[in-house]
């Protein structure tokens, strides 16, 4: 009897193959030929799942993309906002071979992005949920008093903080540890929580100022 093949099973075996061809060997040796051939099987039994190598190209960044959404659906519920916004920045980072492997199919997915307009749009779309997700954190420290009021920028900040610890991690893991990116983010929201307290410190003196100077 011929075995059943669960097709959403063997694109996620495809997307795999993909990942691993691009980590070890990089993007441009993806090709379905050696992606089939990392996954075992025949270019023509690649072609009935995925029609292009964009197409499949498409799919394995998606995953990517889901795994890492699912990751962070998946935290435990923190109510404590300091330690809510240092976990899911954490699980952002490349602190461990799963995520670094992500990272670096991340930023060829994205130069990839530049020239295949499919790519371009998931892309975009990581972005804006990152983007999206940094607003939503700082919003929560703020609303908690431990981030300046101007949410909008400091949103701005800390994505592009992730942003450059994903690409220095990727170019010098040997330097960018788990332990110093991690760090480095502790560092990020001290430093919002500070500078949070220095201005209602300085607000509360103006207030205190023009109250003893009023007729």
């Amino acid at each position: 009897m011929p075995k059943v093949v669960d097709p959403a099973e063997r694109r996620l075996l495809l997307a795999e193959a993909v990942l691993r061809v691009m980590r070890r060997d990089g993007l441009e040796q993806a090709s379905v030929r050696n992606v089939a051939r990392e996954a075992g099987l025949s270019m023509g039994s690649l072609r009935h799942y995925f029609a292009s190598q964009s197409e499949l190209m498409v799919f394995a960044f998606r995953t990517v993309i889901d795994r890492i959404e699912s990751r962070l659906a998946g935290l435990e519920p923190e109510p404590d906002p300091r330690r809510r916004a240092q976990r899911v920045l954490n699980e952002l980072l490349p602190l461990d071979d799963e995520r670094r492997a992500e990272n670096e199919v991340w930023l060829a997915f994205t130069s990839r992005a530049m020239v295949d307009p499919a790519l371009r749009a998931l892309r975009d779309e990581g972005y804006d949920a990152l983007r999206a997700g940094c607003q939503t954190i700082v919003a929560d420290l703020s609303a908690a008093g431990l981030a300046p009021t101007d949410v909008p920028a400091e949103a701005e900040r800390l994505h592009a903080l992730l942003d450059g610890l994903a690409v220095h991690a990727a170019m010098r893991p040997d330097i960018h540890t788990a332990e110093s990116l991690t760090a480095a983010i502790a560092r990020h929201l001290d430093a919002l929580a500070t500078e949070r307290a220095s201005r209602d410190a300085s607000d509360r003196g103006e207030r205190a100022a023009a109250q003893g100077g009023a007729p």
